[in-house]
């Protein structure tokens, strides 16, 4: 939970690194948080409160995926080739399950190497 918090606390910076942890957990807790809400919206007939959640997280969302992209080394421009159909989120989701390029990057030094509280 605390690697969503800190993605959230983080939703307009799209300079630096994510780990891997950092961008699944976001991802995983986020759609948690869709399926709940969309359950409540059918069940109360107010579809629209999921996309209430789906506005709110957008801009965290892809903080975090540049953030993940500059991880692996690549610019946050590599997002736009989740456009291409079938073959676009392929590549994407291989580079999301890439391993971080080893020390510093122009991105930043490598999250993995850098105490959390230091």
């Amino acid at each position: 939970m605390s690697w969503f918090i800190e993605a959230l606390k983080k939703y307009a910076v799209f300079g630096g690194r994510a780990r891997r942890k950092e961008y699944w957990l976001f991802m995983l807790f986020a759609w948690l948080v869709y399926v709940v809400l969309a359950t409540i919206g059918a069940a109360a007939h107010a579809p629209y409160i999921v996309g209430i959640a789906v506005v709110a997280f957008l801009l965290p969302a892809l903080g975090v995926t540049v953030r993940r992209l500059h991880d692996t080394g690549r610019s946050g421009w590599w997002i736009l080739i989740g456009i291409i159909p079938l073959v676009g989120p392929i590549v994407l989701l291989v580079f999301y399950c890439s391993d971080s390029e080893a020390g510093a990057n122009k991105y930043g030094p490598n999250p993995k190497e850098v105490p959390a509280f230091a």
